[in-house]
C-alpha cells in the first residue's frame, strides 16, 4: 500500500484513521471525502493557492478534516491558540491576510470579536458548534462531491509566541507538490525516530492542534498510515487508559505531562499496560534530569528526545545515548547543521557556551511581514532561537538556557533551567520558574516562584526547606534569594511557561523609574 492521505484513502477506505475524545472514529475513505467537500467549498469562495484560512478548533475530526482540505487546496493554514483574546486572534487574522475563519463553538465569544475586529465578511466565518453569525461548517461545499479542482500541496503558516512583540508568522514558499505524496521532509523527519509507514503504529494526541510539532505528528501520522487517537483535555490517567486501549505506540509530550504522569501514585501507574509503546517523543520545553530518569525506568529507552524550531532544524537523542550523555538534546538530524557562535559570530571550541543556530538542508522562510526579525536572527544561512548551549567532543548539543531568561547578576552568568531542573523534583513541588529581578548593587538576582503540590502551603517553613535543598545541589551563587509562591504557574497545554508575565511585576518598578 502507498503511503500519503488519499493514496490510503482509494486503497483501503475502511482502515481507521482517527478516533475522536467521545470515541467516535472516521476512516480514511470518510476523512478523505469530508475533506474534499470542504476543499471544493473553500475554493467555490474563492480562495486559490497560496491564500491564507486561520483555524481556531479545539481537538476533532473535524479540525482534522479542515485542515487537509485547507492543505490539498495549496492555502496557508494557520492554527491559533485558542487561549488567546479576541483582539490577539484579531491581529493574526489581519496579519495573515485570512480568507477565511473557522472557530469552536467553545470559544465563540473570542472568535466573534476577532471576526468583527479583523472585519472577516460574513460568509467567510464558518463554526464547529454553534456560533451565532457563523455557518456550520459541515454546511461548507454541501452538496459537492469529488476532489477538488486545483489540488497543489499548501503549507502550515505558524504564529511564533516570542518573548517581546507580537508574533510572527513563519511562511515558507509553497512546494506545488501533488498532496497526495508524502513530503520526502515528512516522511524523513519520523525517520529520524525509527517511524516507518503503516506497521500498526497508532499515535496518541494530547496536545492542542494549535502548536506546531502536534499538528506535524498527527498530520505525519496520517499520511503514513497509522491511526491517530485525539484527546481533548489531557489527563495523565486517561492517557494510560487509551495507550493500554488503543495500543499507542508513539507520541509526541513535553515534560509537564511527564512530572503529572509520575504524580499518579504507582498503584495507579503500574495497573495499566504500556508495553505497546516504541518511541515516546519530547521537546518543547526543558526537561528536568531526574525526570527523564524517572520515565526511563518506566517507560524504558523508547524515551526520545529531541531540539527543534518552527523555522526548521534540530537535534534529536535516544534513551539509550541520553543514558551515556545525560542532560543532551542529541546531535544534529541527518540534513540539518547545528552550531554555536560567539557575539561576533565566530564559531565557537567544544563546551563553549554560546548561541545555538541552526539550518535545515535547503530550507528558507520569512517572518511574515517581519523582515528585520528574519533578518536579526540569521548569520549567513544559519538562525537561531535566541537558546544559549555548547556542543561536546562528540558533537552533542546541551542546552543552558534562553538567552533572553539568563540571569547576569554581579557580572556571572546564571541560567535558571539549572536552578528549575533542580527544584522541579523536589517532593513538595508541582511546578517552578526560575528568573532574574533587580537588585542595586548585582543587577539582578535569583527570584524563584513556586506552584507547592495540593494541600502544601507554600510559607517560610517550605521557604527554608526548599533552600537547605538547593544548597545540597547548586553553587552558592545559583541559590534563590527569594522564594515567592502561586497557585498556578502560567503555563500553556504544551508545557510553555509564560515567564514574562512572572517577572513583569518585579520589574514594573524598575521600569517606571527609567
Amino acid at each position: 500500500m502507498t503511503p500519503g492521505l488519499w493514496n490510503i484513502a482509494k486503497s483501503d477506505p475502511e482502515r481507521t484513521a482517527v478516533v475522536d475524545a467521545d470515541g467516535r472514529s472516521v476512516t480514511y475513505g470518510e476523512l478523505t471525502a469530508a475533506a474534499d467537500r470542504y476543499g471544493r467549498g473553500l475554493q467555490a469562495m474563492g480562495l486559490k493557492p497560496g491564500d491564507a484560512i486561520v483555524m481556531m478548533l479545539h481537538n476533532s475530526i473535524d479540525t482534522v478534516a479542515f485542515y487537509f482540505a485547507a492543505y490539498q487546496t495549496g492555502l496557508y493554514i494557520v492554527a491559533v491558540n485558542w487561549h488567546l483574546t479576541g483582539p490577539e486572534v484579531a491581529y493574526i487574522l489581519k496579519d495573515s491576510e485570512a480568507k477565511a475563519f473557522v472557530a469552536s463553538g467553545r470559544f465563540g465569544e473570542a472568535a466573534t470579536t476577532a471576526a468583527n475586529e479583523a472585519g472577516i465578511p460574513p460568509l467567510s466565518r464558518f463554526s464547529v458548534g454553534d456560533i451565532p453569525g457563523f455557518t456550520p461548517l459541515a454546511d461548507l461545499g454541501a452538496g459537492e462531491s469529488g476532489r477538488p479542482d486545483v489540488r497543489t500541496a499548501g503549507a502550515p503558516m505558524l504564529y511564533t509566541s516570542g518573548t517581546t512583540g507580537r508574533p510572527k508568522g513563519v511562511r515558507r514558499p509553497l512546494t506545488g507538490n501533488d498532496p497526495d505524496e508524502v513530503p520526502v521532509a515528512s516522511a524523513g523527519f519520523f525517520g529520524i525516530f525509527g517511524i516507518g509507514p503503516f506497521d500498526d503504529h497508532v499515535h496518541i494526541c494530547g496536545s492542542p492542534l494549535y502548536h506546531t510539532a502536534v499538528l506535524n505528528f498527527v498530520v505525519i501520522s496520517l499520511q503514513l498510515g497509522h491511526k491517530v487517537v485525539l484527546m481533548d483535555r489531557w489527563d495523565p490517567e486517561e492517557m494510560l487508559r487509551l495507550i493500554q486501549e488503543q495500543r499507542v505506540t508513539h507520541s509526541h509530550m513535553v515534560p509537564t505531562q511527564f512530572h503529572r504522569l509520575l504524580a499518579l501514585p504507582e498503584e495507579v501507574r503500574n495497573r495499566y499496560d504500556v508495553s505497546s509503546l516504541r518511541v515516546m517523543i519530547h521537546g518543547a520545553a526543558p526537561c528536568p534530569l531526574e525526570i527523564k530518569r524517572q520515565m526511563l525506568e518506566w517507560w524504558g529507552p523508547v524515551v526520545t528526545e529531541y531540539y527543534a524550531a518552527t523555522e526548521g532544524g534540530g537535534t534529536v537523542i535516544s534513551g539509550e545515548e541520553w543514558i551515556r550523555k545525560p542532560g543532551s538534546v542529541g546531535k544534529p538530524w541527518p540534513w540539518s547543521v547545528v552550531k554555536v557562535l560567539g557575539d561576533d559570530g565566530a564559531e565557537l571550541p567544544v563546551r563553549e557556551p554560546g548561541q545555538v543556530y541552526m539550518r535545515m538542508g535547503g530550507s528558507s522562510f520569512e517572518y511574515h511581514h517581519d523582515k528585520a526579525k528574519t533578518e536579526s536572527s540569521r548569520v549567513g544561512d544559519l538562525f537561531t532561537l535566541g537558546d544559549v548551549g555548547y556542543l561536546d567532543e562528540d558533537g552533542y548539543l546541551y542546552l543552558c538556557d534562553r538567552k533572553s531568561d539568563m540571569i547576569i547578576s554581579g557580572g556571572v552568568n546564571i541560567y535558571p533551567a539549572e536552578i528549575e531542573g533542580e527544584l522541579a523534583v523536589h517532593p513538595k513541588v508541582a511546578d517552578v520558574a526560575v528568573f532574574g529581578v533587580p537588585h542595586t548593587d548585582w543587577g539582578e538576582e535569583v527570584k524563584a516562584v513556586v506552584q507547592p503540590v495540593d494541600g502544601v502551603v507554600g510559607d517560610e517553613a517550605l521557604t527554608a526547606e526548599l533552600l537547605e535543598y538547593a544548597r545540597e545541589r547548586l553553587a552558592k551563587f545559583k541559590l534563590p534569594r527569594s522564594i515567592d509562591y502561586i497557585e498556578e504557574l502560567p503555563r500553556d497545554p504544551n508545557g510553555k511557561l509564560y515567564k514574562r508575565k512572572l517577572r513583569q511585576p518585579y520589574w514594573a518598578d524598575k521600569e517606571r523609574a527609567i
